[in-house]
């Protein structure tokens, strides 16, 4: 079985978010940038699956500027046998993203596609659907357990009443949730080995696909700063700060 799993390179979740100076998005200079995290458990689940010895080959994607290189590296690092970037310097939405990942994959003809439910810098959380739905191939998202059994794969997926398992035959298509697994860390031995791994690089424009934007962005502005709490000394200080003055109650 080959294994499509596609990563996005975003502003590491642990560096400070700064919306720039015109607000038409998020400063990006001088920033830490790294692989989206639902998309290491991703990678994570499908590098499982072939230690299961269910997955012959693992091909890891991304869709950016020359710089995601290094996303893919990490990529391979980890144990992805090899990497497709597909370049491209344009902010792409995810109905142009799915498009481009729709091309790739009728040219690998992979059984099994993974991806991060969403990308943490837009939450989109549309991806993975747009992409079953141009594949026409079903689909299993927020999973948060799998289990392949010869073509069948079984998704256990966190809902609001409790848990739902879901079922299809292979080819499809799953998204990960948090709670599917923990991703490991690259050794160091395997970093160096990632270097002479396979990484092909096709330029965007040459899928045939209208990159185009459909939307506009207005403007992007943070979140307001919250005021400092006060300290009240009695339950009737506190009701009247909520009635009189917050208004509240």
């Amino acid at each position: 079985m080959k294994i499509l799993v596609a990563v996005k390179r975003v502003i590491d979740p642990y560096a400070k978010i700064r919306v720039n100076a015109d607000q038409t998005g998020i400063e990006t200079h001088n920033v830490k940038l790294s692989m989206n995290p639902f998309d290491e458990i991703a990678l994570e689940e499908a590098l499982r699956l072939k230690e299961q010895g269910l997955a012959s080959e693992i091909i890891v994607i991304s869709i950016g500027p020359i710089q995601a290189q290094e996303t893919l590296r990490q990529g391979l690092a980890l144990g992805a046998d090899r990497a497709i970037l597909i370049q491209t310097d344009q902010d792409l939405e995810p109905l142009v993203i799915a498009q481009l990942l729709n091309r790739i994959s009728l040219r690998e003809a992979p059984q099994l596609i993974i991806l991060g439910k969403q990308a943490i810098d837009n939450d989109a959380n549309q991806t993975g659907q747009m992409l079953a739905a141009l594949l026409n191939w079903p689909q299993a998202t927020f999973a948060s357990k799998v289990t392949i059994d010869q073509q069948r794969v079984t998704v256990e997926r966190e809902i609001d009443g409790g848990l739902q398992t879901l079922a299809f035959d292979l080819p499809g298509i799953i998204t990960t949730d948090l709670r599917l697994n923990t991703p490991r860390f690259a050794k160091l031995p395997n970093i160096m080995k990632a270097k002479s791994k396979p990484l092909e690089i096709i330029a965007s424009e040459t899928l045939g696909i209208d990159l185009t934007p459909r939307l506009t962005t207005l403007s992007i502005k943070p979140p307001p700063i919250r005021p400092k709490g006060i300290l009240v000394h009695s339950v009737d200080e506190l009701i009247d700060k909520l009635r009189f003055e917050a208004k509240v109650i």
